[in-house]
């Protein structure tokens, strides 16, 4: 069978083409009421309003039972972290100036220690020198009336003394201040250096 041939759109008068004939079926669009989007349409506003609270319900309930609670707990242990980090930072701030108080005392009663056995060394060797001196004066004092030979020699053995005590003298103190024996060597070789 041969296909139909289409006859030419009948023409009106004026030669422009007819309008279609109104169909009372129309679009989708046009059978809204509205004639635009259905979220719009007054019709569909109260199904919307139930999904809305349902949802608005649903995102409530999730975020005080589950969200909010584990943000929280998160918040008050990072709280309780940083409150026990600054606990224990002022404890060892404590015990760090406790100890420092402590050693600052026993510094200074090393300290005034050594000073009391420094004095009581030098007050000691200067009781010493001063008694062996007044008795070489004494002893040069009786010989200065014999002759001035003498005292020439006294002096001279007076001066070898004194060397003597400076060594026994330097040798007793470090002894009272280290508590150990002096090495004669290097009392020499400081005496030496003094002189």
């Amino acid at each position: 069978m041969a296909a139909p041939e289409h006859a030419p759109a009948p023409h009106g008068a004026d030669g422009s083409t007819p309008a279609a004939p109104h169909t009372t079926g129309g679009t989708a669009a046009e059978g809204h009421g509205s004639g635009g989007l259905p979220q719009f349409d007054p019709a569909w506003w109260p199904g919307q309003i139930v999904w809305l609270l349902i949802i608005f319900v649903v995102i409530y309930v999730m975020m005080k039972r589950v969200f909010v609670p584990r943000v929280g707990g998160t918040i008050a242990k990072r709280n309780e972290q940083i409150a026990g980090d600054i606990a224990a930072a002022r404890e060892l701030k404590a015990q760090a100036e406790a100890q420092a108080e402590e050693a600052a005392a026993e510094t200074a009663q090393a300290r005034a220690q050594a000073r009391r056995l420094a004095e009581d060394a030098k007050g000691r060797a200067r009781a010493e020198a001063q008694e062996r001196q007044a008795a070489e004066e004494a002893r040069i004092a009786a010989r200065m009336a014999s002759a001035e030979a003498d005292i020439r020699a006294a002096r001279e053995k007076a001066m070898a003394n004194v060397r003597t005590v400076a060594a026994e003298t330097a040798e007793a103190i470090v002894e009272k201040l280290t508590g150990q024996a002096a090495n004669k060597v290097e009392v020499d070789r400081a005496l030496a250096g003094r002189a």
